[in-house]
């Protein structure tokens, strides 16, 4: 999977194309991600101990991980990586356009 959790996508395809948000969570048996504030779903719940009001609840629901690209601070834009290993040191990911390393929370 290309992306982990708390990097900053932005999404690609689908209804919701253009947005930009942070992993939550990442479903990797299934190839989905979880972002903030992306495809928002309701669900309807009865009132529990924890929720004892219930009603309806707004959260994320999951996207496909091939709509996704990171998010490139110095591009300013979506890109793909690649993996970058100098000698000694750790894999990093680097934007195939400009070069400079993507962090991840």
């Amino acid at each position: 999977m290309h992306v982990r959790k708390g990097d900053t996508v932005v999404v690609i395809a689908g209804k919701e194309k253009g947005k930009r948000g942070r992993v939550l969570r990442v479903l990797s048996g299934k190839g989905r991600v979880v972002v903030e504030r992306i495809s928002m779903i309701k669900r309807h719940t009865k009132p529990t101990q924890r929720n004892p009001r219930g009603g309806i609840l707004e959260k994320e629901g999951s996207l496909e991980a091939s709509n996704l690209a990171l998010w490139c601070g110095k591009c300013g834009a979506g890109r793909r990586c690649r993996v970058d290993i100098k000698e000694g040191r750790k894999k990093r990911r680097v934007c195939v356009k400009c070069g400079s390393v993507i962090e991840s929370a």
